[in-house]
């Protein structure tokens, strides 16, 4: 479930190419967040610190100094410690961050102010990548300080800070074959974990139980669990865009909104497939399912080479603004609907999102101030909806509480896409 050493090996040796030899970057494990009082989350590496290292372990620190003559990757780790593992599981430790990880020498976390100041010495840039961790970013700002203090008269320190993302979110932009194998483990794990859940999907249920179900499924497939909260929203609940109590009955009548990916080796899924509680749609949920699915076919039809994002987007926008106007939601010419947002009430979220080692995972949208053109390695969602919120004053009553959104996973290829989630159906099998 781990991609092999060769390929974090060759990542580094990119990104460090990339920076020069003038440079030297810095990586910050993600910190262990506590779930209440003295209980952990289950930990998740940093997705930067992990792409270009495979180290798993919290409190870790990854430095790359590009032309060293002996030491380019360095790496600080937790030392072993017997006692605590007996507690919390095996630590590398300085020994395993070598032999395991590919380091050319690693260090105690202990040594990581001492000896990191050593060898950023003769560096001019720095480039990092906090993540989310506000102490480190401290940390670094005050060892530039420092810096700026005393480089007149000591000549050493780097002269500037660099978000390594500039780079190194770049090259996690495009996928290469391991990764893809991975994307494609995750989607074969969350396909099944789907087709199961399409099939029970009766009245009588409730939602934690279709929850369940799929995480079971996805921990059964191999995977470490959902890529991300799971939402399993049945009736108005499914206007709420990012619903997550998943405590609500199943009802006859009601469709149920299946948001849910798992997580394969670090790579996540993220599909959504929208069905009705039993046998059959009403006749206004399965009119604006069918405008939704042929929004998600025209934008996934769009998906080529040379295509900017932006378009993908359109594309959905224009055959859901039509539908709206064909059931009455909107009204007046499709231009100004367009112009205006006229259709933000019922659509308020973009048609796509990159997708990787996280779920909205990195990568400009935007480049030289224009929508960003595709290109081959890149994987994107397509995620078109409708959703009628039951406070929406202005919709007529057979529309209120209907929320649809249909997800599939698209890799972009030399000749046009590939949709990697394509064996999910979107219909379950004699619905009406």
């Amino acid at each position: 479930m781990s991609l092999p050493r060769e390929t974090f090996a060759a990542r580094r040796r990119r990104f460090m190419d990339q920076i020069g030899p003038g440079a030297a970057a810095i990586l910050h494990a993600a910190p262990h967040p506590i779930r209440s009082h003295d209980v952990e989350h289950r930990y998740r590496p940093d997705s930067d610190l992990y792409y270009l290292t495979g180290f798993p372990e919290p409190e870790a620190v990854a430095l790359f100094l590009p032309g060293h003559p002996r030491e380019e990757f360095v790496l600080f780790v937790r030392p072993r410690d017997p006692e605590r593992e007996t507690w919390t599981g095996y630590r590398a430790g300085v020994d395993g961050a070598m032999a395991s990880y590919g380091a050319d020498i690693a260090h105690p976390i202990e040594k990581l102010a001492e000896e990191a100041k050593k060898y950023l010495a003769d560096r001019e840039q720095l480039y990092f990548s906090t993540g989310r961790d506000e102490a480190f970013a401290r940390t670094l700002l005050e060892w530039f300080s420092q810096w700026m203090v005393t480089r007149p008269r000591t000549g050493s320190g780097p002269r500037a800070l660099i978000d390594a993302g500039a780079i190194l979110h770049e090259m996690r932009l495009f996928k290469g074959e391991d990764e893809i194998a991975m994307l494609r483990q995750a989607i074969a794990v969350t396909a099944e974990a789907h087709t199961a859940a399409m099939r029970e999907r009766a009245s009588g249920k409730s939602e934690h139980e279709i929850e369940a179900l799929l995480e079971y499924l996805f921990r059964r497939g191999g995977a470490v669990g959902p890529a991300y909260p799971s939402i399993v929203a049945s009736g108005s609940n499914a206007t709420i865009l990012h619903y997550t109590e998943n405590n609500r009955p199943l009802l006859d009548g009601d469709l149920l909104l299946i948001d849910a990916g798992a997580e394969y080796g670090y790579y996540c899924a993220d599909i959504t497939r929208t069905y009705p509680i039993g046998a059959r749609f009403t006749g206004p949920q399965r009119a604006l399912f069918d405008v939704v699915l042929e929004a998600q076919t025209t934008a996934i039809d769009a998906i080529a080479p040379g295509v900017r994002i932006e378009e993908v987007h359109a594309a959905a926008l224009r055959v859901l603004v039509r539908g709206l106007l064909d059931q009455g939601l909107l009204v007046g010419p499709e231009s100004e609907s367009l112009e205006k947002e006229l259709y933000k009430p019922f659509y308020m979220h973009r048609t796509s999102h990159w997708l990787g080692m996280d779920v909205h995972d990195v990568g400009d949208y935007r480049v030289g101030g224009e929508s960003r053109a595709l290109e081959p390695g890149m994987v994107l969602t397509v995620e078109p909806g409708l959703y009628v919120s039951p406070a929406n004053a202005d919709a007529a009553p057979q529309w209120l509480g209907i929320g649809i959104r249909i997800e599939d996973d698209v890799l972009v290829t030399a000749t046009g896409h590939e949709v990697l989630s394509a064996a999910i159906p979107k219909l379950p099998e004699g619905v009406a």
